[in-house]
């Protein structure tokens, strides 16, 4: 939805509602978009931070597969002669 700042004015608080209800709100300057009213989203708590943390660090070895070493990961690439295949 765009809306000129002139006309935002006098309907802020219904404009802000929408925005937190997730409608994309523009506000235009002079026909060309100026400013996009969008909801805060509050910032994660220490708990919850450390909670995710704690699940990436154990995903971490459960994804990992077993591959060649760096040393040989481009042998597929090489024929018997050590030339380009």
């Amino acid at each position: 939805m765009r809306v000129s700042v002139i006309e935002a004015e006098g309907q802020l608080a219904e404009l802000v509602r929408r925005a937190e209800a997730g409608d994309e709100i523009i506000l235009t300057r002079h026909g060309h978009p100026a400013v996009r009213l969008v909801p805060v989203t509050p910032a994660p708590d220490r708990t919850s931070r450390r909670a995710l943390l704690d699940a990436v660090r154990a995903s971490g070895p459960a994804k990992a597969t077993p591959g060649p070493g760096a040393a040989r990961s481009q042998d597929f690439l090489y024929g018997d002669d050590g030339l380009p295949g």
